[in-house]
């Protein structure tokens, strides 16, 4: 998982992808790829959240699931949810049957709502690291890449105050990879950019 692997397709990857074909495609087409709008950042926003514990990949394989029983994540519809949706919810096999997760999702939807067009997509980029901290070291081995940064646990600190939960700063910095706020493809992957360091 540390280091880099060369598909049977003769591409070179960040080693967490391994031989999974849904981690390959997230990992080659939209993890570490910017994303914007309020509406996707909310459900990244969820995702996260609901991963929390628990790996990635269960969480990708079950997102079309939860896009359906979520309405699309469309904030306003999902911050409508009473005591019979999180049943519904509670019931659905297709999703992590979380109860605090799922209650946090409506309320931070109910948040996002309340918020101004593009507000969400705003307060979240404001974080993106700039200066040095945007420049370091592209990581050589997924040891290398933090948990936590101070950009992540400030973002976490704003969410908190503002109401929103299951927003901790490990989560945020799983975020901010995942929305192509920072890039921790390592060194060699051919996603790196158009240095041509990796191998296609």
């Amino acid at each position: 998982m540390d280091a880099i692997v060369i598909g049977l397709d003769g591409f070179s990857r960040c080693g967490w992808v391994g031989d999974d074909p849904d981690y390959r495609r997230y990992h080659d087409e939209e993890w570490g790829v910017p994303l914007h709008g309020d509406r996707a950042l909310f459900e990244k926003l969820a995702l996260e959240g609901f991963q929390a514990g628990l790996s990635w990949i269960t969480i990708l394989r079950k997102r079309p699931r939860f896009r359906e029983a979520f309405a699309g994540f469309d904030p306003a519809v999902v911050a409508a949810f009473g005591p019979d949706d999180v049943e519904r919810l509670m019931a659905d096999a297709g999703i992590v049957r979380n109860r605090a997760k799922i209650e946090a999702t409506i309320a931070n939807a109910a948040l996002v709502r309340d918020m101004a067009d593009g507000e969400l997509d705003a307060l979240i980029w404001s974080f993106a690291p700039t200066g040095a901290a945007a420049e370091r070291a592209r990581p050589a081995a997924f040891a290398d890449v933090p948990a936590v940064t101070p950009e992540s646990a400030a973002l976490s600190k704003a969410l908190r105050k503002r109401g929103f939960r299951f927003v901790g700063p490990t989560t945020m910095y799983a975020l901010m990879q995942s929305a192509g706020m920072v890039d921790d493809h390592l060194a060699g992957c051919w996603r790196v950019s158009e240095d041509g360091q990796g191998k296609r």
